[in-house]
């Protein structure tokens, strides 16, 4: 038997790397995993070693509050992969946890093959740190072609397989009836899938659907939730005294739910793509604490935080960050994309645009799956 092991950091790579996963069981059977992840994957019969919650951390100051808890936990991991000796260390995307991880196997051990999946954003900041990673990564999978340029530069293997939530889903539709009330339009809310980032963003989300109920009668507010933080959204939910929302966390079902909204309201990541793959308009929120937020101004050359408005260095998608990022602000932007179908028909015009130029041209999830294959092999 090979043996893979599975690093995430948080349940967007644990859903990404499911997608993988899944397409490389479907060609063989002779692989053992485990892993470090979260739902996604427990799905697919592969256990995690710990719960994924105890590593998901963000910003700088959460994390250097609990720096001793991390090294703690890359120590663990790196010890239970040593021990499980896999053919290929996998890791995917949350790089300040997994190339810690990936970097101390690879002295350990250098026989274990590492494959990251989800380049860091060096195109962001610190793009210094690609001559560290061609010491430990043995190949890169990549998300967008415009970073292959910085990974060829040092000569570190990398493949654009593209983002495998562009890839068109066939999933069985399931019955909405009981759950959409036939006289209610959708909005989809997004409030993250860290704890760090709902504790913050859901009471401004809350006062937002309070405005919007203020003035319409009509719409449903469903928020996406992981398995991870859905019993704390809903208990939040619970005490805000709102009878028109729901909190949904099975993934068909908010895919369902997400093609049939009008309009979008999603903290900034990677979801954005798969709201956009849905041809559905949306707002982008974020905010961190102003500590977090002085250091990112200051190491961060971007001017634009989701990655639509990045590639075309222009403000496809509206951002409301810091302190944009408040129920009034939210609650005016909406009302006023609602009230101009053209401005959201033009909004779908220009990402479908941006889509068609970043979309893999075969299947992302068979390009990273044919790597890992091939690594088995070799």
């Amino acid at each position: 038997m090979k043996k893979i092991f599975i690093l995430t950091g948080e349940p967007s790579g644990d859903k990404l790397a499911s997608k993988v996963i899944s397409k490389l069981k479907e060609n063989r059977s002779d692989i053992e995993f485990l892993s470090v992840g979260g739902s996604h994957l427990n799905a697919l019969g592969i256990k995690s070693i710990y719960d994924l919650k105890q590593i998901t951390y963000i910003g700088f100051t959460s994390v250097i509050f609990n720096i001793f808890k991390i090294r703690k936990k890359i120590s663990e991991t790196v010890d239970k992969i040593i021990k499980f000796k896999p053919d290929i260390l996998f890791s995917v995307d949350s790089p300040d946890f997994t190339l810690r991880v990936a970097e101390k196997v690879k002295k350990i051990n250098p026989n274990i093959k590492t494959i990251h999946y989800v380049a860091p954003q060096v195109w962001v900041w610190r793009e210094s740190r690609v001559k560290k990673f061609k010491k430990f990564l043995d190949h890169i999978l990549l998300l967008f072609n415009f970073e292959k340029k910085y990974f060829d530069k040092e000569n570190i293997k990398n493949t654009f397989v593209g983002h495998p939530l562009l890839e068109k889903s066939f999933k069985s539709k399931a019955d909405l009836s009981n759950l959409i009330p036939k006289d209610k339009k959708i909005i989809s809310i997004y409030a993250g899938s860290r704890s760090s980032e709902t504790s913050i963003l859901l009471p401004i989300l809350v006062d937002f659907i309070k405005l919007m109920n203020g003035k319409f009668n009509d719409f449903l507010f469903v928020f996406h939730a992981t398995e991870e933080n859905k019993n704390y959204i809903n208990n939040n939910i619970k005490t805000s005294n709102l009878d028109n929302v729901q909190v949904i966390s099975e993934e068909n079902i908010k895919s369902q739910i997400l093609s049939n909204s009008v309009f979008a309201v999603s903290k900034s990541g990677t979801v954005s793509l798969e709201i956009c793959n849905a041809k559905i308009p949306s707002l982008i929120i974020y905010k961190m604490n102003f500590l977090n937020f002085l250091i990112v101004k200051f190491l961060v050359k971007i001017k634009y935080a989701n990655i639509i408005n990045i590639i075309n260095n222009k403000e496809v998608i509206p951002e409301l960050i810091q302190n944009e990022c408040n129920s009034k602000e939210i609650f005016k932007s909406v009302v006023y994309f609602l009230k101009n179908p053209d401005l959201m028909d033009k909004q779908i015009n220009d990402f479908t645009d941006t889509l068609n130029e970043i979309r893999s041209k075969t299947s992302s999830t068979d390009e990273a799956s044919s790597v890992l294959s091939t690594y088995l092999i070799s």
